[in-house]
């Protein structure tokens, strides 16, 4: 049986739904026959593994343990959902506290027994902050690290695709950037609906402007929406995307979706967000996405956005001040 490597993925947070579903994904995907899931409540990720292993999947090794040391040791890819779930009424940023604190001990946890891992991705919210605080924290250089933020452009193309309906093929390049929260960017101008450009629909009114916003709010809102219809925060496309992406990272089919990458530059600085991105075995890759002025300023209004959380982090005392942080982690310039 072919599989993408033989390399050792290790999913943290395996007793959750999410990533309960990204091991199921990863396993049918056939990625690797070496997965290890970890989480710190035992008796449900018992519970996991032996699901895993009625499924009867073959020529796998699939282990579990409680123990983080175990869980790392010879790693060289691993996705994380391990942070507080979101409930009904909480916003991503209301987890920032906890989960920040988690992604730091993930960040010292990975530099203590994996320094050698290839590729990180970090899907626990407010993702781009948990991300950022992994990265410096592991040692590993930005290329190493992404976060989960697809699932807004995803959610974009789903939203056109239902209003228009038509089959999301006929949808391309459907891009948000910037945080992956409420203050996404949620750009037009990169989007071509049947060979035509999104904003040339909106300008000759066959989607009324009007309609345009709300259907950026119902991006906006998308995992609000999961929230209010199921009772629970979304775990099957995140665990579908993410483990895409991993694939890519050891790999696979290249990942084209926009996904959360380091970025600092003459126009963003020291702050993780959702850029114009590639993952490939070489790891995450970004560049400036293009857009309209008004969408450039969206952007930047969801960077100050993550600046702050960022600053709030250091505030906290969970990162050190931005002109330490190659102190911490000799890659982050």
């Amino acid at each position: 049986m072919d599989f993408v490597t033989n390399e050792k993925l290790t999913i943290v947070g395996a007793a959750g739904m999410i990533g309960s579903n990204m091991a199921q994904t990863a396993l049918m995907m056939k990625l690797t026959p070496n997965i290890c899931l970890y989480d710190p409540f035992a008796p449900a990720l018992e519970g996991v593994a032996e699901e895993m292993f009625h499924c009867g999947f073959e020529n796998v090794n699939i282990t579990f343990t409680s123990d983080i040391k175990e869980a790392f040791d010879g790693a060289k890819y691993i996705v994380s959902s391990g942070g507080a779930a979101r409930k009904a009424g909480m916003t991503r940023e209301d987890l920032l506290k906890g989960n920040a604190e988690i992604a730091a001990q993930l960040g010292k946890d990975i530099r203590s027994y994996c320094p050698d891992v290839k590729h990180v991705v970090i899907v626990f919210n407010p993702a781009d902050i948990t991300g950022l605080i992994t990265l410096i924290y592991s040692g590993l250089k930005p290329s190493q690290v992404s976060t989960l933020a697809a699932l807004d452009s995803t959610r974009l193309r789903s939203e056109l695709s239902k209003y228009l309906k038509l089959p999301t093929s006929a949808i391309v390049n459907s891009r948000t950037y910037g945080g992956h929260g409420e203050q996404m960017a949620v750009f037009a101008s990169t989007t071509k609906i049947e060979g035509e450009p999104l904003t040339k629909w909106i300008e000759e009114g066959r989607i009324p402007a009007e309609d345009w916003a709300a259907l950026k709010i119902r991006v906006i809102q998308g995992g609000k929406n999961i929230i209010d219809l199921r009772g629970r925060s979304s775990f099957q496309s995140p665990s579908y995307i993410s483990i895409e992406m991993i694939a890519a990272a050891m790999g696979g089919k290249p990942f084209l979706w926009p996904a959360g990458t380091y970025v600092s530059d003459s126009k963003y600085d020291h702050i993780m967000m959702a850029m114009e991105t590639v993952i490939d075995k070489n790891g995450v890759h970004y560049k400036q996405p293009e857009g309209t002025e008004e969408e450039k300023e969206e952007l930047t209004h969801s960077y100050e956005h993550l600046c702050k959380l960022r600053d709030e982090v250091i505030e906290m005392g969970i990162l050190p001040a931005i002109d330490k942080w190659h102190t911490v982690n000799a890659n982050i310039k």
